[in-house]
């Protein structure tokens, strides 16, 4: 089968689970059906490993870039005048946490450094998986940000509800 082949199949299959996700009502349900989906496809072993085009993934974290730069507005800068504490505490909360996993994990899961590091720092699939391939261990990373992304989209909605609710805290 030729590489174009599988890359439109790998795209089908992952649409088709993001679209069947939506009915979930799950946040960010598209995402996690479309990781789901292509993520199955791999596994199974019936199509070869996909290689994407040089500089896509590069295309695609500009993409990303700039529909999450498009939602930076003067609202969100003024709310930044409020939140820049809380914002700096949970981000080095954040890092230092993800350093002292990651050592953790080499320590006591015998796991490449690079791979621990990189997997348990904080943020997004996409930018690690970026930054791992340019170490080399990027389909590693990838993975250990895949199972945290999914379990982070579809545990955390509830969990927070039920705790507000067992809080008296009103979400709306």
């Amino acid at each position: 089968m030729s590489s174009l082949l599988s890359l439109c199949i790998y795209l089908l299959g992952g649409t088709a689970l993001g679209a069947l996700m939506l009915l979930t009502g799950i946040p960010a349900a598209s995402l996690v059906g479309a990781i789901l989906g292509a993520g199955l496809l791999s596994i199974s072993g019936q199509l070869e490993v996909a290689h994407w085009p040089l500089g896509t993934k590069t295309a695609l974290g500009i993409g990303v870039g700039t529909i999450i730069g498009t939602g930076i507005t003067k609202e969100t800068l003024g709310d930044l005048q409020a939140l820049w504490k809380p914002a700096l505490l949970i981000t080095v909360t954040l890092v230092v946490t993800g350093l002292l996993v990651g050592f953790v994990s080499v320590r006591f899961l015998g796991i490449d450094p690079l791979v621990a590091l990189l997997g348990a720092a904080p943020g997004g699939t996409l930018g690690m998986s970026l930054v791992g391939a340019e170490f080399g261990v990027g389909a590693a990373v990838a993975a250990i940000h895949a199972v945290r992304l999914i379990t982070v989209l579809l545990l955390i909605p509830s969990l927070v509800k039920f705790l507000s609710t067992f809080f008296g805290i009103d979400l709306e």
